[in-house]
């Protein structure tokens, strides 16, 4: 993935964020706050990691699928690859 080179600090920071949800949900497990709260939290965290995924989705269209400059050949394999990410992470 060395084009997300340029955002590498910010995606880092991102997933930062998403592991300090993760261990907010179980301190909130573990204090056996309600189940309410727990489901906020997860939907937070949830939402923290399909945005973090949106990312790097896009990153991958633009310098793997949409860019000219790669021969068909090449943009035709990372469309496949991109057939099977989605696949994966619409179940």
């Amino acid at each position: 993935m060395s084009h997300t080179t340029a955002s590498k600090k910010q995606i880092i920071a991102r997933v930062r964020r998403i592991a300090g949800q993760l261990n907010g949900i179980e301190r909130a497990l573990e204090d056996e706050v309600g189940c309410e709260k727990v489901l906020h939290l997860v939907a937070g965290a949830r939402g923290a990691m399909n945005g973090l995924m949106e990312e790097i989705l896009a990153d991958f269209v633009r310098e793997h699928v949409a860019a000219p400059k790669l021969g068909a050949e090449t943009r035709r394999e990372a469309a496949e690859d991109l057939i099977t990410i989605i696949r994966r992470y619409a179940k």
